[in-house]
């Protein structure tokens, strides 16, 4: 079942938690894809450094005025896309960075998506590459950024999240989000979450 949005719209660090487990699904045409979200960032108010709405909103970051359960989707390096999760209610600002997925439908076309050759005898490392970490995971459900900007998890008929049983507190990890040392306030959160011990979380 498709989850709704009193989900979404609550305190980022509680849907951070919660989307761990759940299902991410995303129908392309004639392909559907479908992958467990394993690892999670919460990216929590405007005192937060480490988020992009930090120092005001802007035209990129606009959609996270929006009620939760919107799509915000950025470019890194100039050239990959991070995948997040707009949360709270509208005028509260927060977003969940979706970092790894362990991909259970259109694994085929993920392979093909990531590696630009046919599925043929993959090898267990391939398969773990290709969705633990936050553009591996873009690239191989060939998301983009044009078209899904503020698509509305809540009714698009295109993308969604499924619910799931919750995953126990003793099997899920928190600790410090990755490559924000930039951020003073911010950088020393312990905001990502993972489920321990899963192949394909980002890193430990």
């Amino acid at each position: 079942m498709r989850l709704k949005e009193n989900f979404y719209e609550r305190n980022t660090i509680l849907v951070t938690r919660d989307l761990l487990g759940k299902v991410l699904v995303y129908k392309e045409n004639d392909k559907i894809y479908r992958g467990i979200i394993v690892e999670t960032e919460a990216y929590i108010n405007a005192k937060d450094e480490g988020a992009h709405f930090n120092k005001g909103l802007t035209n990129r970051t606009r959609i996270i005025d929006e009620a939760g359960g919107h799509i915000y989707i950025y470019t890194i390096y100039g050239m990959y896309l991070c995948f997040n999760i707009v949360t709270e209610m509208k005028g509260t600002l927060g977003a969940v960075l979706i970092r790894a997925l362990e991909p259970i439908d259109g694994i085929e076309y993920m392979y093909e998506n990531r590696y630009k050759k046919p599925y043929k005898n993959p090898s267990k490392k391939e398969i773990i590459n290709l969705t633990n970490g936050p553009a591996k995971f873009v690239m191989a459900f060939n998301i983009k950024k044009e078209g899904l900007y503020g698509a509305y998890l809540v009714n698009d008929e295109r993308i969604w999240v499924e619910d799931a049983p919750t995953i126990p507190k003793e099997q899920i990890v928190k600790t410090k989000r990755v490559n924000i040392d930039y951020a003073e306030k911010g950088k020393d959160y312990l905001l990502r979450y993972y489920i321990k011990d899963n192949p394909f979380v980002s890193k430990r």
